[in-house]
Order: C-alpha cells, then sequence, then structure tokens
C-alpha cells in the first residue's frame, strides 16, 4: 500500500515536471500575457511539508525561469510565513531522513533563486511562534519583522499575490 502511494506520488511529480518542460520548451504565448511587458508576483509560502514545499519552491523557480524565456521581465518575491519557516532553518531537528533530503532541495532552489535575482524574505513573528532562531535561517534570506506587511508593500507596488499552502 505504502509503496503504490509513493510510485503514485513519484508518478505525478514526473508528469508535472514533464508538463512544465512542455510548456517551457514549447516558448508557448499565453492569451493573458499578451501585452505585459513585466509580471511581477509576491509568493506568500507557508507550506509546512517539506516534500511539497520543496515542489512549490521549484515550480515558482520555473515560473520564473519561463517568464524570463518569454521576455516578461518578471520580478518574483517569496515571503515565508507560518509554519514554512521551520522548513529554511539550517536546524533541521525532528526531521526524518526523507523530510532531510527535501530540506537539502529546498536549500538548492532557493540559492538558485537567490541567484537569479528573486527577493527572499522570512516573517520574524512567525519564527517567534514556531520557535525558529532566526540566526538559523539560510543566508539568501531577508528577515522582516512582519511578513504581511512586506506582502502588503509588494502589492501596493503591483506585485500579484500568489498563495502557496
Amino acid at each position: 500500500m505504502m509503496k503504490r502511494k509513493i510510485i503514485t506520488l513519484i508518478s505525478l511529480s514526473i508528469a508535472i515536471v514533464l508538463l512544465c518542460a512542455v510548456s517551457f520548451a514549447s516558448g508557448e504565448e499565453y492569451e493573458t500575457m499578451k501585452g505585459i511587458k513585466s509580471a511581477k508576483a509576491v509568493f506568500d509560502e507557508r507550506e509546512s511539508n517539506p516534500k511539497s514545499a520543496a515542489l512549490h519552491l521549484k515550480l515558482i523557480h520555473q515560473t520564473y525561469k519561463e517568464l524570463a524565456a518569454m521576455k516578461k521581465n518578471p520580478v518574483f518575491a517569496v515571503v515565508f510565513s507560518g509554519p514554512s519557516v521551520k522548513l529554511i532553518s539550517r536546524n533541521r531537528e525532528g526531521f526524518s531522513p526523507d523530510d532531510q533530503k527535501s530540506l537539502d532541495e529546498i536549500a538548492s532552489t532557493i540559492s538558485a533563486m537567490s541567484k537569479d535575482g528573486m527577493k527572499l524574505e522570512v516573517c520574524l513573528i512567525a519564527a517567534n511562534v514556531f520557535n525558529v532562531d532566526p540566526a538559523s535561517f539560510l543566508p539568501e534570506i531577508k528577515r522582516v519583522g512582519n511578513g504581511w506587511i512586506s506582502e502588503i508593500g509588494y502589492q501596493a507596488k503591483r506585485y500579484s499575490l500568489v498563495p502557496v499552502y
């Protein structure tokens, strides 16, 4: 039963990646993107499951790359709040070996996102609520007092809000 679930999850993940790759490779133009010169988005990342969060972050980064390939000048920010703050800490106590692998993927994706110029922020209120030492956060991530204030600022600057939970 568990083996079947794992195979199904792996198959679904491969299908999503292939679908994204086909879209990316085709240079597909989206009707909604016609006339758009810049795409600005802030992603409200609250996912608590390491595997899901790793997949979401890869998809956010892939979306950024697709928009760049389409010459849409993407400007992306990711604000980590809620339980997601535990997934971006170098302190990995309490995580299973499988979760550790997903945390490695998260760290690698965050590094790549940062190198591509994406803004990455973490809410210190959430860090306090979930007992995460702010000094333990991955170095690419900027600490902000209140993630919602940051998201309000992004939206006031015409960033589209994308919830991720």
